[in-house]
């Protein structure tokens, strides 16, 4: 049994920015962020499809959404800038935050397609992540529909494990959502750090920006149990 006796719970989140070689996040704000975020996010309504809002029709609905999301504690939402491509493309959260049990969540991850596939967008999911384990949580968890299998591959290549689906967990948008857990603990933080760190590196990429090594093949070592709802394999890095 793991002795916590001298543990300290850790603080609430209070990043405002977060920034790395690819990706910058910023606390969400309607002003800063809600005219150039509809508009990436319109590229492509499909963005929409696991989350329980949106789309949204006008740049005003969206930034009403913004205003009501961006003032509360929990989540905590953060806007995703693109440095090499210099634009606004996605957001994500902490959320479901547990100083007491060293638990916190990232989760309201929504990427406009520009940002899709980019080491940006890995960045920022990394950026969060390791913010969390610094801060002193022990547990950090990704949930999703179970439907959405874009997002179990993201959370597996990302080295978070496979821990079961909760069936009928949840309505949304008049859908019954069963609910795939994932999450990592504090113990596998350092090599999960270090294969991020491994897969960011300008070495690893081409001139051409092509991959030398795989994310997924990275983490996949740091996995105490894959996801058999990806018996197909994973795609991308």
């Amino acid at each position: 049994m793991q002795d916590l006796s001298d543990w300290t719970p850790p603080r609430w989140p209070d990043a405002e920015m977060l920034e790395g070689r690819h990706a910058r996040l910023e606390r969400l704000s309607p002003a800063a962020h809600a005219a150039a975020l509809h508009a990436a996010n319109a590229e492509d309504d499909r963005i929409w499809d696991y989350l329980p809002y949106g789309p949204f029709g006008t740049e005003a609905a969206y930034a009403g959404w913004v205003r009501e999301v961006a003032a509360a504690a929990d989540p905590r939402f953060h806007a995703i800038f693109d440095i090499d491509a210099k634009r606004w493309g996605g957001g994500a959260s902490l959320m479901r935050i547990n100083p007491a049990a060293g638990s916190i969540e990232v989760g309201h991850i929504n990427l406009a397609r520009c940002l899709q596939r980019t080491r940006a967008a890995t960045e920022a999911r990394y950026l969060l992540m390791r913010w969390a384990f610094e801060a002193g949580y022990r547990r950090y968890e990704w949930k999703c529909d179970a439907r959405n299998l874009g997002s179990r591959r993201a959370a597996q290549r990302l080295g978070l494990s496979f821990e079961g689906v909760f069936r009928q967990a949840a309505v949304v948008k008049g859908r019954n959502r069963d609910t795939a857990w994932f999450a990592a603990i504090d113990g596998e933080w350092p090599a999960l750090r270090a294969a991020f760190e491994t897969w960011l590196a300008p070495e690893n990429f081409d001139d051409a920006g092509r991959q030398r090594q795989r994310l997924s093949d990275l983490t996949a070592p740091v996995l105490a149990a894959r996801d058999p709802g990806l018996a197909g394999g994973e795609r991308g890095g």
